[in-house]
């Protein structure tokens, strides 16, 4: 349908009480002088009796004409409509028909139904069928015998994980997820250097199982991951055990109910799960970043499927944007080339001394205990060691330089050689002080559940720094 026949429109379904309150009425609407055209949603026998009455099978009328209520009346003049009204309302009905005794027996007001142009399923076909989806990426053809399942295995586009299918419904849910123009290009994906939009982002976030709210997520950690000095192609490519790990702060971690408390860098929460998953599928589907090609890792690691949890933020301590320069009120991601999770047991230490005197022994073992400024890591507090240090006054910043002093150590103890260790810092180093980490290279988040002694450390990529991979933090985008 091309133009909207002159005269009045109405749109009904069976099914509505409202739109069989108004059947009766519209012989007298067809007598009144005006034109009367009716579509039916639902069934071929609703009023029967009258000519111009047309079942609406496939939607097409009812999509074009916007409906989004019915029973819908709409007058139109010259093509164009003058006005329209939902429901029943008596003196709506009564102006755009022109016929002021309509309905006299009939109540002044009953609300209508949702349109089945509305339906889950039915929305998104009508758009693709009917309407402008703004899809710029090609289409595959699949065969009707073919399991979609399998051919997404059998064509690469897995993880190893069975993934969901992007159909162009599903694509297009997704899409509405966010404000962002599917043709908008976010940036160019490693290691082949490929265009990224947002609609391709979107596929991959329907194929990691994600729901349409955690798309802005997906793509504030997708620009994070394209920025240079984020190093996705190293970070790739390195025969190392590091992969792309996702910290959010902010409202939008609650607003998609991200865990950041019990099990936070554990399974069982999908928001957590999925959003990580499909920044490690974009990775793979549009930069062609597949272990065994450019994914050379020696032994890899169980955060390369998916590694992505929630700050469980605390006014006593700055969160990790507000540390990175963003305001409390945002909504961040932050990226770290991290490796796998080295937990921390200490249930003795109830003095801020002894328990940071605990956590830098264990950071010391970050790539090596030999080694120094090459790795960053990320500390992991849980809530009950935080309380630890809240507890005596000390906020992250005092914790942070009491690090920093105990991880500043003689060299002596870390050259090559030192201690029957062939592994270490070069001799020529002999006799200084050196830092574990580079200045900047030590990141501390809040996280975990309120009970047990436990925090971990999150070690970092060995090429850590400039040369290598730094974090990178991304406001949220609608």
């Amino acid at each position: 349908m091309t133009t909207m026949p002159d005269g009045l429109i109405v749109i009904a379904k069976r099914e509505c009480p409202t739109c069989a309150l108004v059947e009766p009425l519209l012989p007298a609407l067809a007598d009144s002088g005006v034109p009367l055209t009716v579509y039916v949603q639902d069934t071929d026998d609703y009023a029967r009796d009258m000519s111009n009455v047309i079942y609406d099978e496939t939607l097409e009328h009812s999509f074009r004409l916007n409906v989004e209520v019915v029973p819908t009346l709409i007058r139109v003049e010259n093509g164009v409509e003058v006005e329209r009204t939902y429901g029943w309302h008596r003196d709506d009905w009564r102006r755009l028909s022109g016929n002021a005794s309509l309905g006299e027996t009939l109540p002044v007001l009953r609300p209508g139904c949702g349109s089945k142009t509305l339906e889950p399923g039915i929305a998104e076909s009508l758009v693709i069928r009917y309407g402008s989806p703004g899809f710029t990426s090609r289409p595959m053809e699949i065969a009707a015998s073919e399991d979609l399942i399998e051919t997404c295995y059998e064509r690469g586009w897995t993880d190893g994980l069975p993934v969901v299918p992007p159909t162009r419904e599903r694509v297009l849910r997704m899409l509405a997820g966010t404000t962002r123009q599917p043709n908008e290009v976010i940036g160019i994906v490693p290691p082949d250097l490929a265009e990224c939009t947002v609609e391709k982002v979107a596929i991959n976030a329907v194929m990691a199982g994600c729901k349409p709210e955690y798309l802005p997520i997906v793509l504030a950690a997708v620009e994070a991951a394209l920025v240079d000095e984020f190093g996705m192609h190293g970070v790739l490519c390195t025969t190392m055990f590091a992969g792309p790990m996702i910290i959010v702060n902010g409202p939008a971690a609650k607003a998609v109910g991200m865990n950041s408390g019990v099990n936070a860098l554990g399974q069982g929460n999908r928001a957590n799960a999925t959003i990580g998953r499909a920044l490690q599928l974009v990775i793979r589907n549009i930069g062609g970043g597949r272990p065994g090609e450019l994914d050379r890792a020696t032994l890899g690691t169980p955060g390369k499927y998916t590694f992505c949890f929630a700050e469980a933020e605390d006014p006593a301590w700055q969160s990790l944007s507000v540390e990175r320069g963003f305001p409390a009120e945002s909504s961040t991601v932050t990226l770290f080339a991290g490796e796998g999770v080295q937990g921390i047991v200490d249930q003795k230490s109830r003095t801020p001394e002894s328990l940071a005197r605990s956590f830098a022994l264990c950071l010391r073992s970050v790539d090596h205990p030999k080694l120094a400024m090459a790795g960053d890591a990320v500390l992991v507090v849980s809530p009950e060691h935080c309380r630890v240090f809240t507890d005596a006054g000390w906020s992250k910043i005092r914790l942070r330089e009491e690090l920093d002093r105990l991880l500043t150590v003689p060299a002596d103890d870390m050259i090559v050689g030192a201690g029957g260790i062939a592994e270490g810092l070069p001799a020529a180093m002999a006799g200084s002080m050196v830092s574990k980490f580079r200045p900047g290279g030590l990141l501390i988040v809040r996280a975990g559940g309120t009970a047990g002694l436990f925090s971990a450390v999150i070690a970092g990529w060995a090429a850590s720094g400039p040369v290598g991979s730094t974090p990178v933090t991304k406001e949220i985008l609608s």
